[in-house]
């Protein structure tokens, strides 16, 4: 049926195609048949340090420091051609499948494009605007995870606000596994644009890696006078140049397709992608009908094209998605490509029937678009904010009226405990929430107090980095939300072992499946043996850094804890290689996780 649906479609595009002169189609067919034929540019080729990181989805690294953290990126290499684990290099949040894994994550969106791979980026700025030649990315641990280069044509550091700001993808690839660990300089073969840059992102995909990707400097290699580009260059599609109007549509004949049952051709149609469902919409009227049928826009991605959207685009959707459900506009909408008044409008229109809406990286985000989520979307359950840090904290006070909220992210925002608060004494449904590295919440421990007494459904909490919890605060948490699964207490600096705050939590909490207790130093052999009495269904445990904890201890673990998938024991002096060694082949089916430095 797919391949019928192919033919047809090809058939009515050719039709359509055929409006154009005698005289167009054989100057295209002669540019396509030139190929890139660019001459090499007269001027000398400049070489660039990054000279500022401009935005970023996420670190490991906290807010306040430079350790794993993305502004290590800018300026020349600190640790290259060296290769394993420095704090001075720009590391991303995570690795691996496991986040996919945990009961925290949502299910993916359909409809996203087999090639969009991307799941974490960074943008950097570079002194000099040049017509890109060469773009080198010095990864020093883990390396293959760049799977997207992309350049744009408006100065980072103009006075001007863009008029009209244009992405163009220098290289694009598949996630790797590259065999080794070793430091590497990544060069890849790219293509020419019409435009001068000094602004790259690196688009990342760390799903195949063993552990955390490390990248040390980027080096972007250019020319400031513009080389001669290829004759032609294939037209892009965007969906904001697309009409809903019927006046040019063809009324011939379809041979049998309109004779197939209509729910038949909605199943076909919904394996296609979005820029594809809306070029089929302008083929015949059939067509039309189906493809802006609001059935077909009940789940819609809009992430893949962050590049292209604007008002215009969300103008063109809106009469289709009055059936919304789930919406992911993260990373669109920067650089003045959505405003206030288009995002409002869309979500005036379409807001009642959703209920997921993501919006990580959304710089566009202010707190009257705040107020319209909460205005609009009276069945929402899911609200992602990741690293909207630009958000002013007032702004976080309206979450508050969205009372149905199950899924809360705010990782990496200025919200403050004063908002926290109110939304924890509304929100009363949550099973999820993430508040890692939200570094303006004064004390957490109030905020675990709240969490006890108001969310007793807590499913998985996430307070990565948070400066201030201390023993009595985990207590009432633990006390309190009994259902909790997943708990990220990592780089927590003041929960100390010796108060026997992790053997409480162990007790206390029986479905544990995930806890990360990064770099803790104070984590000992009786905390992971009570997890190991107590937590059976645990799957991954991080204890990074701990200098306390014995191999004995560890084969306790892993033999109490049959679904045990991850185990992360860097840096636990108590533990060597060979140790390490025997242990994975003890249980191969647990990857466990030991980093090095050289």
């Amino acid at each position: 049926m797919l391949t019928l649906l192919s033919m047809f479609y090809y058939i009515c595009l050719r039709r359509r195609s055929r409006s154009g002169t005698r005289g167009e189609a054989l100057t295209s067919r002669r540019a396509v048949e030139s190929g890139q034929r660019a001459v090499l540019p007269v001027s000398v080729e400049m070489e660039q340090y990054a000279k500022e990181v401009l935005d970023f989805s996420s670190h490991y690294g906290s807010e306040n420091s430079m350790s794993y953290t993305m502004w290590n990126l800018a300026g020349v290499p600190n640790v290259y051609p060296s290769s394993g684990d420095f704090t001075q290099t720009a590391v991303f949040r995570a690795y691996g499948t496991w986040w996919e894994q945990c009961a925290s994550a949502p299910p993916p969106f359909r409809r996203t494009p087999k090639g969009f791979y991307s799941q974490d980026y960074i943008e950097l700025g570079f002194e000099e605007p040049v017509y890109p030649t060469a773009v080198e990315v010095l990864e020093t641990y883990y390396p293959g995870a760049i799977v997207q280069i992309l350049a744009c044509s408006h100065n980072p550091f103009s006075q001007n606000p863009p008029t009209d700001v244009r992405w163009e993808v220098l290289w694009s690839g598949e996630p790797t596994k590259v065999l080794t660990p070793q430091a590497r300089q990544f060069s890849p073969n790219i293509k020419h644009i019409s435009f001068p840059t000094n602004l790259l992102r690196l688009e990342v995909n760390s799903s195949l890696l063993d552990y955390y990707t490390e990248l040390d400097a980027v080096i972007l290699r250019g020319v400031k006078e513009r080389p001669m580009l290829a004759l032609y260059k294939m037209p892009i599609i965007d969906i904001s140049g697309l009409s809903d109007s019927e006046e040019e549509l063809s009324d011939v004949g379809n041979g049998y397709f309109d004779k197939l049952p209509y729910e038949l051709v909605q199943l076909i149609l919904s394996h296609l992608t979005l820029p594809d469902l809306c070029r089929l919409a302008q083929s015949c009227k059939l067509l039309h009908q189906h493809c802006c049928d609001p059935l077909q826009y009940t789940q819609l991605s809009l992430q893949p094209y962050w590049a292209r959207l604007s008002d215009a685009s969300l103008g063109h959707l809106q009469s289709r998605c009055t059936l919304l459900q789930r919406l992911n506009l993260s990373w669109t909408g920067n650089r003045g490509a959505l405003t206030l008044a288009g995002f409002s409008s869309f979500m005036k229109g379409c807001g009642l029937s959703l209920v997921c809406l993501e919006l990580s990286c959304c710089h566009f985000l202010n707190e009257a678009c705040l107020e319209i989520i909460s205005q609009t979307c009276p069945e929402l359950q899911e609200l992602n904010l990741s690293s909207c840090d630009r958000l002013h904290p007032q702004a976080f006070t309206h979450i508050s009226k969205l009372t149905r909220l199950r899924r809360l992210v705010l990782y990496r925002t200025k919200i403050e405990q004063t908002a926290i608060l109110n939304i924890l004494t509304f929100c009363i449904e949550l099973r999820h929430l993430n508040l890692g590295s939200c570094v303006r919440i004064e004390d957490y421990d109030v905020v675990a107090s709240m969490l006890a007494a108001r969310c007793h459904s807590l499913c998985s909490l996430d307070l990565w980095r948070c400066r201030n919890l201390t023993d009595r605060g985990l207590a009432e948490l633990v006390s309190g939300c009994r259902m909790l699964e997943e708990l990220d207490l990592g780089w927590c600096p003041t929960l100390q072992s010796s108060t026997g705050c992790f053997q409480h939590l162990a007790r206390s909490l029986p479905r544990l499946r995930k806890l990360f207790l990064t770099a803790n130093r104070t984590v000992c052999d009786s905390d992971v043996e009570e997890l190991a009495a107590s937590c059976p269904s645990l799957q991954h445990l991080d204890i990074l850094g701990t200098r306390l904890v014995s191999c004995a201890s560890l084969k306790k673990l892993l033999q109490s804890c049959p679904k045990l998938l991850l185990l992360d024991i860097s840096f636990c002096s108590q533990i060597d290689m060979r140790v390490v060694q025997e242990l994975c082949g003890l249980f191969p089916n647990v990857a466990i996780k030991k980093s090095f430095t050289q």
